[in-house]
């Protein structure tokens, strides 16, 4: 074979086999690839990658949130099971959804409930927890936090009369047990007494007081 013939049949040789390995190549590729939009299902699927150690990381926060914008949030253990109405002797049925309404001229959400009783009936704790912060606010008057147990959630109870007695920082309480009164603290009416009962999604490592994500308690108190 002459030298012309040999460089053709080489140059024709490598463009094949270059063809096949470009078409090879985009077939291996695409595998990996989504076939369409990204679906609810996958963003689910990407959150709960992300849920284990070092989710709660201000970086992996951020990285996730665009995944997460809109989304509904899933209670905690501690709210798909254990979680009791927090004001004694009041039904399910006897609850109001007031979560959406309006406060302040409408400038904010409630996002909370307010479970209406009569001054002096007992406050319960919703679930176990510890007791993060007791104080007395110009808008909430006698207030507690209470970390669950599982740290993911914070209860925050509001318009007390008064503490139960020895009612500390730091103190572990069972589900079920007193924490104070019913009554109209803070800047609540004083001929509607009330708790404000209010649950909020957080990160096990945040502080109480550390922005959080509020959940509607009349869903999980109501089982609606």
């Amino acid at each position: 074979m002459h030298l012309a013939d040999r460089l053709l049949t080489i140059a024709i040789t490598a463009t094949l086999t270059s063809a096949a390995w470009v078409v090879f190549g985009s077939a291996y590729i695409d595998r990996g690839r989504p076939a369409g939009p990204v679906t609810p299902a996958d963003q689910a699927e990407v959150a709960e990658a992300g849920s284990g150690e070092g989710a709660s990381s201000p970086a992996t926060q951020a990285a996730r949130a665009p995944l997460e914008r809109g989304a509904p949030v899933r209670p905690g253990r501690a709210e798909v099971s254990r979680l009791m109405i927090p004001v004694a002797g009041v039904r399910p049925d006897q609850l109001v959804d007031s979560f959406t309404d309006g406060r302040d001229e409408g400038l904010r959400l409630h996002e909370a409930i307010d479970i209406m009783a009569p001054t002096g009936t007992a406050v319960v704790a919703a679930a176990a927890g510890s007791v993060e912060r007791v104080f007395n606010s110009e808008a909430g008057g006698n207030t507690i936090y209470i970390r669950t147990t599982d740290r993911e959630t914070i209860h925050y109870y509001a318009h007390l009369d008064g503490y139960a007695p020895g009612l500390r920082e730091g103190q572990q309480v069972r589900r079920g047990q007193r924490l104070g009164t019913v009554g109209s603290s803070g800047n609540a009416e004083p001929t509607a007494s009330h708790l404000h009962f209010a649950i909020l999604r957080t990160a096990p490592d945040a502080e109480w007081w550390e922005p959080a994500t509020a959940l509607n308690p009349y869903r999980l108190l109501a089982g609606r």
